[in-house]
């Protein structure tokens, strides 16, 4: 499997997902919108271990879903959840959406 990309997420496939189980379906949420990158449709879990999150779809596909982005199709598996970044002269930054 290969990474997906929605906006500044980005899920890279893992082979297990670990950590806490989180009681929600919210990858990220932005901080200028208030919109949310979020599992939509589909059955899956989240969790976090040391501030990773990781998500696991146990259904045939999840739907990722965002306000301003088209919603994309998660394949069964298990995901590590990411936030892209971007470099500018002052250093690293998080990239807003």
């Amino acid at each position: 499997m290969q990474a997906i990309r929605q906006g500044d997420v980005i899920l890279l496939p893992v082979q297990q997902v670990e950590g806490q189980k989180i009681h929600h379906l919210i990858l990220a949420e932005g901080e200028v919108t208030g919109h949310r990158h979020r599992i939509s449709e589909g059955e899956a879990e989240l969790s976090e271990k040391y501030g990773t999150l990781y998500l696991r779809v146990f259904s045939l596909n999840a739907l990722l879903t965002h306000e301003e982005h088209k919603a994309i199709a998660i394949p069964q598996g298990h995901w590590m959840v990411k936030i892209q970044r971007e470099y500018e002269p002052e250093g690293w930054r998080y990239v807003a959406d």
